[in-house]
């Protein structure tokens, strides 16, 4: 088939590959969009194994280095699928399929998880877009400063963890309330005669911390700590000529399954004054003890946390230059320490152990109180204010600052700005193609075919050159008459051993 011109038709390898897809946005119906408006630079290039398998592959052999930011696929037209970097070919090429696979899959679902694996390198724009546009130095400038800023956060957050770690406690005033009453009102649906019952008093024990009277506005929405979850335990002893030895104690102890409640309280029948005593055990944390009283004057420290008495320890032996001199794991007794530890040189390893026995529980806070039944003392509240430590305030506030959910409305800010600059990028490429298409049409349009003519080769699996296939004098050379005998002399053994088992089975 020839045309009018007498020139050779375009054959299927210089024509446009049907299935690739079309640009429908940005230009015209009839136009397809070139894979880069750059200079083509050929280079020998080997088709990797890989594609023996998989023969849907799109990239362009000329474009293994470019730098175009990869597009999402909604979006993606034919230029910009062919300008994503192609794999490298290497004896690593297998494994580069599944991360590519992967990349595609991460773009599929949003910014928001892709912001993620971000670099600070692709938020900033292209040189040639910041030649074009000088007002993108100050986008420029405010990624510098955004660098300097995350640099601080990231150290004060470091800092504010490593605070965290350690324990940090403020002491707060607890107020507890006694209060009593008598005789307790009864159900009126009871059909027990009044005069006939027995009469029951009824004591409260409740407190709240002095502090909460005055809560901020800001700290309204936070939720009180409970009365219980101060104390260990609390046993109230009750008068034991009144009620006896089997009934004369009301306890309560802390236990995994406790659930916290803002006050105790206590119902008993009588109608005499009653004496009490009130024994509370705070519950410290981290646990506290009590020092021996010749080491608690030894060290000025009458109760503390294990960490507290070591260090207290070590500071009285450092100030005393108790160490030994030359074995310095060793530590030289002086006659207080002998006197405790009832030895005259230990190791410093040893120190725990020894402490151990000298530390003991510590003492529950006591209150002795009189319920007055009888009415000569018309008093039935009482206010008692001991000490608790409780842990400071400022510490929710580095925990809100260390949250991951503050940073959520910067990561969808961050996923917006790779948005914008993978649109830039985008209208970058359609500047430079048409740039390049109105420079030189002709040279421009030879360029393109030639790479889609290659892309089709390589995703049809073709070996050969088609180019010089198409024409005539390419079966003219040296190799084509060797290969015409090699094909003629192995149609001919062909048949020859053809012909020799047809005889033989015949003979058979």
């Amino acid at each position: 088939m020839h045309n009018q011109s007498g020139t050779a038709p375009m054959q299927p390898s210089m024509m446009v590959n049907s299935r690739m897809p079309v640009a429908t946005t940005g230009l015209p119906m009839n136009v397809v969009a070139p894979p880069s408006s750059l200079p083509r630079q050929s280079s020998p290039y080997t088709r990797p194994p890989m594609y023996e398998k998989n023969k849907r592959s799109t990239y362009s052999n000329d474009l293994r280095n470019s730098t175009a930011i990869p597009i999402a696929p909604s979006s993606t037209t034919t230029a910009q699928m062919l300008q994503q970097p192609a794999p490298a070919t290497s004896t690593m090429y297998g494994a580069q399929q599944p991360q590519l696979q992967q990349q595609s899959l991460s773009m599929s679902q949003g910014p928001i998880r892709q912001k993620k694996r971000k670099r600070l390198t692709e938020k900033v724009i292209h040189k040639q877009i910041r030649s074009l546009v000088p007002e993108s130095q100050a986008y420029i400038e405010l990624l510098r400063l955004e660098q300097k800023l995350d640099t601080t956060l990231m150290r004060k957050r470091l800092d504010l963890q490593e605070t965290l770690k350690r324990p940090q406690k403020t002491k707060k005033k607890l107020r507890i309330f006694i209060s009593h009453q008598y005789p307790v009102r009864f159900d009126p649906e009871s059909n027990l005669d009044e005069d006939n019952m027995v009469q029951y008093w009824e004591m409260r024990v409740e407190g709240r911390l002095l502090d909460d009277a005055s809560t901020s506005k800001y700290d309204q929405g936070k939720t009180k700590r409970k009365f219980s979850s101060f104390f260990r335990s609390l046993v109230i002893e009750l008068d034991k000529d009144l009620y006896g030895p089997d009934n004369h104690l009301v306890e309560w102890h802390r236990t995994n399954a406790t659930s916290e409640t803002d006050g105790f309280q206590v119902r008993r029948p009588g109608d005499q004054n009653v004496k009490c005593t009130i024994l509370m055990l705070l519950d410290h944390q981290p646990q506290q003890y009590r020092l021996e009283n010749r080491l608690a004057r030894l060290l000025s420290l009458s109760n503390g946390t294990r960490q507290a008495i070591i260090h207290a320890m070590w500071q009285y032996i450092k100030t005393h230059k108790l160490q030994d001199s030359e074995e310095r794991e060793f530590i030289n007794c002086d006659a207080h320490l002998q006197s405790i530890f009832d030895c005259s040189k230990m190791r410093f390893s040893d120190l725990p152990g020894k402490l151990n026995k000298l530390i003991l529980p510590p003492e529950p806070i006591i209150i002795n109180h009189t319920l007055c039944i009888d009415g000569t003392d018309p008093k039935k509240h009482a206010c008692y204010d001991i000490d608790v430590e409780v842990d400071d305030p400022v510490r929710d506030t580095m925990r809100t600052f260390l949250s991951p959910q503050n940073t959520h409305e910067l990561e969808e800010l961050d996923g917006k700005i790779l948005q914008y600059i993978d649109s830039i990028n985008q209208l970058k490429q359609s500047r430079e193609f048409y740039l390049s298409f109105a420079d030189d049409p002709q040279g421009f349009i030879c360029k393109w075919l030639a790479s889609q003519s290659r892309d089709l080769k390589i995703m049809t699996d073709q070996n050969g050159n088609m180019e010089e296939e198409r024409r005539s004098e390419y079966y003219y050379e040296q190799w084509s008459f060797e290969a015409v005998s090699r094909y003629f002399y192995n149609k001919v053994q062909q048949k020859r051993a053809e012909l020799e088992q047809a005889l033989g089975i015949r003979n058979q």
